[in-house]
């Protein structure tokens, strides 16, 4: 399964279960929904949903992928909250 980490502007790192392009997507669609609308995601190692403010991610970076070798993603996740 691929495996996807969340970097907040806290510093906190949160390994998530899914490829950057499934995080990526739920991130944006709750930064373009109603105001502090977070986006669900699951932890990979005990499969607990932490709900994530779109706004307070700053990086993704992939850490395992079914498709090859491991790449990093920059810049940010998401645009501003609206």
């Amino acid at each position: 399964m691929d495996t996807t980490v969340i970097t907040l502007v806290t510093g906190e790192r949160h390994e998530i279960s899914g490829s950057a392009e499934q995080v990526e997507s739920a991130i944006i669609a709750a930064s373009r929904g109603s105001i502090m609308q977070f986006a669900w995601l699951t932890i990979r190692a005990s499969g607990e949903k932490i709900g994530v403010n779109p706004g307070s991610v700053v990086s993704l970076r992939v850490v395992h992928s079914e498709g090859g070798s491991d790449a990093a993603l920059g810049g940010s996740a998401s645009g501003p909250v609206a």
